[in-house]
């Protein structure tokens, strides 16, 4: 009897390391950043710094820091090679030529 009730409480036991599904995606929201959602399932994260005088950019793969400067409307962050520009709640990334954020929109911070 002992027995059979050992392998009944192993049944909910996953015996497979991996699991048999996919892990759920942990949020990784930084503190104190603005979550950016975009056009084809992408996202990044923004902090801004300095009262608004700078960006933090937050990618999955990298982080880097952009100055703000003149723009005709709306605000933009640059450093020479990637640009943020936001508008309101909306936002653009641009780091060419491999990284092209469109149509995003801002989700808390």
């Amino acid at each position: 009897m002992g027995f059979a009730l050992l392998v009944a409480g192993c049944s909910s036991i996953d015996w497979w390391p991996f699991g048999s599904e996919a892990a759920p995606e942990r949020s990784r929201a930084p503190l104190n950043a603005t979550e950016y959602r975009c056009d084809a399932g992408k996202r990044f994260y923004a902090r801004y710094l300095d009262g608004g005088g700078a960006a933090w950019v937050i990618l999955p793969e990298r982080e880097f820091r952009l100055d703000k400067v003149a723009a005709a409307s709306g605000v933009r962050y640059s450093n020479g090679r990637a640009t943020l520009e936001v508008n309101g709640n909306e936002a653009a990334l641009a780091d060419p030529p491999a990284i092209s954020f469109t149509g995003c929109k801002g989700v808390g911070g």
